[in-house]
């Protein structure tokens, strides 16, 4: 049985397009786009006249675990206390509570019209095992996961090893709607022996590399006085760079560092809200090339909400960005990771979408979208979701969550996290 979707007017981000036309879906993908479609025997048809359909969001940078810090009073402003809260908070977390936190953050973003989010994550007391109950977690919120664990030498090289072996371990297992990626701590701490053994697990599995690069200003003088290169050139040399490699902030990166990072491909991530909310600095987002997208860091998974405020920063910076191709590289990210066509409302593509109502006050065309996306598009108007072809919120319900009880739960594993934090003198 098919889906059809009548009388919506559809959005394709790049290149820009707005249209009237209907989609008809099977199982997990779009089978055909036309100005009209008939219904044909067995269809369920769905009425969506004055709505909109747009492409599902990717955040390609998010830490779903910081969900449990949210409201937590810092002991001061500025990046440093900032990352001493989020490593507390991964000396401590268990596997309930990554679970409890995957839940509460994914739905949230779901509300946001997120459909695929890449994940880093990193806990001490597990490590083994950590990638799947995250995947547990956000299973019934329906969206789409690349996760992975930071790999680190911060608790010592026995967890390291452990990290990297959850990383290739679940990359290995994944399927669906789940892939598994290496994730890479901080370059300061993180030692030689440690980068050659991510170099050795990616010749042999593939798997996407994801990695905070350059976000503190202290991490590069560091990284040259311990291991005399900077991040960026340590990942060179370890030949980590790339298609395949996706680093977000870059905030104080050099052009010749960026230069190289783009000539190889890599992918870039800004997350403007993460670095404006720790005073880390501005990344010169307009030289990311040409596989700049958006990622949401430690704040909500709300991909709007982060192409409004990064773009809107570069216009403040005076190096505009184009907000659509951002929004759209995000897709392409998407696409690589699963190896299917996500992103484009097109025959063939994978069935992952927004139903928007939005109601524009001026004309919504090609030439005004991008307008619309920084002023006007916004969680309010995600009315509903489909990932994978399957609805995941309807009308502004989660199908397959008590919602209730994903609140309780997030409260509860940050009760007992904020507890736990405290008795170290985090707070």
């Amino acid at each position: 049985m098919a889906t059809l979707l009548r009388g919506a007017t559809i959005v394709d981000v790049e290149p820009a397009n707005v249209e009237q036309a209907d989609l008809r879906i099977e199982g997990d993908r779009i089978v055909e786009r036309a100005a009209s479609l008939e219904p044909r025997p067995g269809d369920e048809v769905i009425e969506l006249k004055g709505k909109l359909l747009f492409p599902g969001l990717v955040s390609a940078q998010h830490h779903l675990h910081a969900t449990l810090l949210r409201g937590l009073p810092r002991s001061a402003p500025g990046f440093a206390a900032e990352l001493a809260l989020r490593q507390r908070l991964e000396e401590v977390v268990d596997g309930d509570e990554l679970e409890a936190a995957a839940t509460a953050g994914g739905l949230e973003g779901l509300y946001a019209g997120t459909t695929t989010v890449f994940d880093t994550t990193a806990s001490k007391p597990h490590v083994t095992g950590a990638l799947s109950r995250i995947a547990h977690g956000l299973n019934p919120v329906g969206m789409r996961a690349v996760l992975s664990f930071e790999v680190s030498d911060r608790f010592g090289a026995m967890v390291r090893e452990e990290a990297l072996e959850e990383c290739v371990g679940y990359g290995q297992r994944a399927r669906g709607r789940f892939r598994g990626a290496i994730g890479l701590g901080t370059f300061s701490s993180l030692s030689d022996d440690a980068l050659a053994g991510i170099r050795e697990a990616r010749s042999r599995t593939k798997q996407l590399l994801l990695a905070r690069i350059a976000e503190d200003p202290r991490e590069e003088p560091l990284s040259r006085e311990r291991f005399g290169a900077t991040a960026a050139e340590r990942l060179v040399h370890s030949e980590q760079v790339g298609g395949r490699v996706v680093l977000s902030h870059g905030v104080h990166l050099t052009w010749p560092e960026l230069s190289q990072l783009i000539s190889a491909g890599t992918w870039l991530v800004h997350t403007a809200r993460s670095n404006m909310w720790s005073q880390t600095g501005h990344a010169t987002v307009a030289k990311f090339g040409v596989r700049g997208c958006f990622g949401t860091d430690t704040l909500p998974l709300d991909v709007f909400a982060e192409a409004q405020a990064g773009t809107m920063r570069t216009v403040d910076a005076g190096q505009p960005i184009d907000v659509l191709r951002f929004i759209a590289n995000g897709h392409r990210l998407a696409s690589e990771a699963w190896g299917v066509t996500i992103g484009p409302l097109q025959p063939g593509s994978a069935a992952d979408l927004l139903v928007l109502d939005y109601h524009p006050p001026t004309e919504l065309d090609a030439v005004t979208l991008a307008g619309h996306v920084l002023s006007g598009f916004g969680p309010r108007s995600v009315e509903s979701v489909m990932v994978d072809g399957l609805w995941r919120l309807w009308k502004r319900k989660a199908l397959a969550l008590d919602v209730s009880e994903v609140q309780r739960n997030a409260h509860q594993a940050a009760r007992a996290v904020w507890a736990r934090m405290r008795e170290g003198g985090a707070s």
